[in-house]
């Protein structure tokens, strides 16, 4: 019997004739290779813009990456896009870790789709100084909201950018909004009070606090609640709730400490619980209301267009970053002067100018 159906095979594949397993080797070895291959920009545009979030996955990996063909591509991407975008809400979310900045993410992206809305998700997660390692798992913990059909979720590593967000987050807010979606929110690395360059490319900076954790002493300081547009008290839940209450009061009160903001707003404080899910449509009130007090008066259009200033400026001192240490005779030679650096032979100042002025006489 093994022995006819061995012949029997061979008969078929001598014929032609494609077995179930051959089949299915044929139809997985096809998948990868359309996996590889590249479309052009213009396709890749066109997928994008039709909502085809595997196409707006692959546009934000083509930005992200080091290589300098892609670059080009990326930056021909993104300027196809300019005029393809919508309109759309950009809100940075921070705190520190532990706070519940996922759990609060889900429900609020939750509530929003559940408003006919789009809702894309750009989460960022700090990068190993040691592993240059990222977990990425922002996907894992918003296990809900990763199945809903509107919405998109984008974890990516900070790597070296400071800021709690990812060197090309604003690249990939472009990418989105040509997506069609109409909320963007941005979780940043959660670090601490360093969480400030999110608040460049967003439209309302909400932070998250804790009550009963020290987080009262911080209203005090100047820095990431000076510019914090409202104030979340999250986890007022259980045994929790007392002193939430309090926290608030104490928020409200420093708050009262600061200047004027430009746009003319008072930030809010607001208890909520993400995992019970409350203070969730009265945190979303609250970003509508200061979206229409922004848009009355200008100030939206006015402070996006000063963040597009001050990012041109970001991505030159990025890209001269860049060409300064993909300099080959740079590159040699700061190996030598680091040598010298180390033998307390020349100090780290005088060998910045030496290779600055290397550099541009090279160029």
């Amino acid at each position: 019997m093994n022995t006819k159906t061995s012949n029997k095979t061979t008969l078929q594949e001598k014929a032609g004739v494609s077995t179930p397993d051959t089949t299915s080797q044929q139809a997985i070895s096809n998948l990868k290779k359309k996996r590889q291959e590249q479309p052009s920009i213009a396709d890749l545009l066109k997928e994008i813009i039709a909502g085809n979030t595997a196409a707006l996955s692959r546009g934000i990996t083509l930005i992200e990456s080091h290589n300098a063909a892609h670059k080009t591509k990326s930056n021909t991407l993104i300027q196809m896009c300019l005029e393809h975008r919508k309109p759309s809400i950009r809100i940075g979310i921070t705190g520190v870790p532990g706070v519940g900045k996922s759990t609060f993410i889900e429900a609020l992206g939750t509530y929003l789709t559940g408003l006919d809305k789009k809702v894309a998700v750009l989460a960022v997660d700090p990068t190993s100084s040691l592993s240059k390692g990222s977990i990425l798992g922002d996907k894992t913990r918003m296990e809900t909201l990763v199945k809903n059909p509107n919405a998109f979720i984008r974890p990516s590593a900070a790597g070296d950018a400071l800021g709690g967000v990812a060197r090309h987050t604003r690249e990939a807010i472009t990418l989105c909004e040509t997506a069609g979606y109409d909320v963007i929110l941005i979780e940043t690395v959660g670090v601490g009070q360093s969480e400030t360059l999110v608040h460049s490319m967003v439209d309302f900076f909400l932070l998250l606090k804790l009550s009963g954790a020290g987080d009262e002493l911080q209203g005090i300081k100047r820095g990431i609640i000076e510019m914090a547009d409202a104030i979340i008290i999250n986890k007022t839940d259980g045994d929790n709730l007392t002193a939430a209450k309090l926290a608030k009061m104490d928020f409200k009160r420093a708050l009262h400490l600061y200047p004027t903001k430009a746009s003319k707003w008072t930030p809010k404080v607001v208890l909520c619980s993400a995992l019970e899910n409350k203070g969730i449509d009265a945190a979303w009130d609250l970003i509508t209301d200061y979206i229409n007090h922004t848009n009355n008066d200008g100030y939206f259009t006015k402070k996006r267009q000063e963040q597009n200033a001050f990012w041109l400026l970001q991505t030159i001192e990025d890209q001269l970053k860049d060409r300064f240490f993909q300099d080959e005779t740079i590159a040699k030679e700061l190996k030598t002067q680091m040598a010298l650096i180390a033998d307390n032979k020349r100090s780290p100042f005088a060998v910045a100018e030496y290779l600055l002025n290397l550099h541009k006489t090279g160029v």
